[in-house]
């Protein structure tokens, strides 16, 4: 029985069909008809290609994988908003499990239907059909449940060449006996090679996914102590600030008590409107920040008496009250890790008459809205729906208001935030419990 090879143009349409299985899993760069039409161009450019260089020396086999490759990394590049070691990681992924679908598909067909002299191209192309949607149709609800849970992390150039590394040598051992027969791992007989082709296809694909989804859980955990450190930050910068304000509290009620002494003697009308004056600076500050919420109360005089020194205006209309059902640390989280951003935002503003930030906390339709605005200059990028940090170390920053979005979804609320005329706003939006249910104690 002779030795039947998979027909390049199989092979073509798996590596398309790997392409999309994740294409459409990750962020893109296009959508609609232009993703249809790029996506359906590089299909017709791929089965040409490798339809063409069929029957091409076996010296340049390599090469001409190399290229193929290189057409799947072009489609990455094309139809999604990635850098390109997150393309080349993706695109790994994608070669090997189209060679997994070719050669199990192929290998079906061979010992069924070829076997059993259905050789027509009907029953070719059935088996295809089947083998194909079972094979990208599994992938792809695998891959679809996995993001339910997570979401896209940046690929950084070790988890790359990781990546490569396995799939290349899943690559080469699976297809050691197609190039070379006599060697101490590959063999001649048609039923080995297909085994081995299948198999060590199918072992590199599931190393490359149990990779992929322990790399996933590290990044996971890493951000998640990230956040939690972010969390302990703000309340330890709250408790500061709370012993702080109790000091100056005291210090200014025996102020108070001197003043009222030094009245009770004769002055001069110049002291006498020197002290009225001092007087009313006092009753200014007791006033200033009194929301209902002792809390808030503290994060936001700590940050007012900030933001005075630095020559940025904030104000505040805030029901404090209405805060009762969040423990102290989700208070200083969200508003902590909110006027921080918008603070230092506001100080890169050379403008000092420019450096505004508004706070308001009202009730609507029984949710809580926490509404942040600050003005800003420049460009603000975004990616999955929050802004990009500006720092320069990219990755061990920008936890902010990744923070407050964890600390909403706790009350089964949500973030928005959105930037429109140098005005940046963020929404926190946070269900009212209901009557009855208990309300977070104090810390």
């Amino acid at each position: 029985m002779p030795f039947p090879d998979i027909p390049r143009l199989y092979t073509a349409i798996a590596e398309w069909l790997a392409c999309m299985v994740y294409i459409t899993q990750l962020p893109l760069r296009v959508r609609g008809w232009r993703l249809a039409g790029i996506s359906g161009g590089m299909l017709v450019a791929q089965c040409l290609f490798l339809e063409l260089t069929g029957n091409a020396p076996l010296f340049l086999w390599i090469p001409c994988m190399i290229v193929a490759v290189g057409l799947m990394l072009a489609l990455f590049c094309a139809c999604c908003n990635l850098p390109v070691l997150d393309a080349c990681y993706h695109c790994m992924r994608a070669f090997l499990l189209a060679e997994f679908a070719a050669a199990l598909e192929w290998q079906l067909y061979f010992y069924t239907l070829f076997r059993l002299g259905w050789r027509s191209k009907l029953w070719e192309l059935l088996c295809l059909a089947v083998i194909y949607a079972a094979v990208f149709g599994f992938i792809w609800l695998l891959e679809r449940r996995r993001m339910e849970a997570t979401r896209h992390f940046k690929v950084t150039p070790r988890e790359t060449i990781s990546a490569v590394a396995i799939g290349l040598a899943a690559f080469l051992m699976s297809n050691l006996s197609y190039a070379y027969s006599n060697t101490p791992f590959s063999s001649g007989f048609v039923t080995d090679i297909f085994n081995t082709r299948t198999l060590v296809d199918l072992g590199g694909l599931a190393i490359l996914y149990a990779y992929h989804v322990q790399r996933g859980e590290l990044h996971m955990r890493y951000e998640l102590e990230s956040i939690q450190n972010v969390l302990q930050n703000q309340y330890a910068q709250y408790r500061q600030s709370r012993e702080s304000i109790d000091v100056i509290n005291r210090k200014y009620h025996d102020l108070k008590h001197q003043i009222a002494a030094l009245r009770a003697e004769s002055d001069p009308d110049r002291r006498a409107a020197w002290l009225d004056e001092m007087e009313e600076d006092i009753k200014t500050y007791e006033a200033q920040n009194k929301t209902g919420n002792a809390v808030l109360d503290t994060v936001l005089t700590s940050k007012s008496l900030y933001c005075q020194k630095h020559g940025i205006t904030l104000t505040c209309v805030a029901d404090g009250t209405r805060l009762g059902f969040m423990s102290v640390m989700d208070i200083c989280t969200i508003f902590g890790n909110a006027l921080d951003n918008a603070i230092e935002c506001e100080l890169r503003i050379a403008d000092k008459s420019k450096r505004l930030i508004h706070v308001t906390v009202a009730v609507q339709k029984g949710f809580l809205l926490l509404r942040f605005e600050n003005y800003y200059e420049g460009t603000l990028e975004f990616e999955g729906g929050l802004p990009v940090t500006t720092k320069k170390d990219k990755a061990y920053h920008g936890f902010g208001i990744k923070s407050i979005r964890y600390t909403a979804e706790k009350y089964g609320g949500s973030v928005t935030v959105a930037a429109k005329d140098n005005w940046f706003e963020m929404k926190v939006l946070l269900p009212l419990p209901k009557e009855g249910q208990p309300k977070a104690k104090p810390e």
